[in-house]
């Protein structure tokens, strides 16, 4: 797998993955992470929450960015430094979720890039935040 260079990236560039949560993605992710909150496993529970349903996890919308960062913008070969994050909106069964990053600035010097990062569902920003990752430079 092949990502790109940081002399590859420009400010504006972007990239996204888009995935639809399933039932058996947020059990997968509760038994990967430990996270057994019966708002996102037990439906009796969920529907006494003001969410009415079982919503899936914050954190799995942010896997999904991650998975942008690391396949594609720049994808293979960069590092993840730092990543802040607000929740907006519940996510829930069925839901398309489109994670999508954009370059906001590229520090030459230190090889690192900083990127816009948001998770939207039907158009609406269900996570929002920054990431900075090291991106791999091209051999000299």
């Amino acid at each position: 797998m092949s990502g790109l260079f940081l002399e590859d990236l420009s400010v504006g560039q972007s990239a996204e993955l888009v995935r639809t949560v399933t039932e058996g993605d947020i059990v997968a992710f509760a038994d990967v992470t430990g996270d057994t909150n019966p708002v996102h496993l037990n439906a009796d529970y969920a529907a006494t929450t003001p969410f009415g349903e079982r919503i899936a996890h914050g954190m799995l919308s942010a896997g999904y960015i991650s998975a942008v960062l690391g396949t594609t913008l720049p994808g293979p070969g960069a590092v993840y430094l730092s990543q802040t994050l607000n929740f907006k909106r519940p996510v829930k069964i069925g839901a398309e979720v489109v994670a999508r990053v954009t370059v906001t600035a590229i520090d030459e010097a230190k090889a690192r890039v900083t990127l816009d990062t948001t998770c939207l569902v039907n158009g609406k920003a269900v996570v929002g935040g920054e990431a900075v990752v090291l991106a791999p430079r091209k051999a000299a």
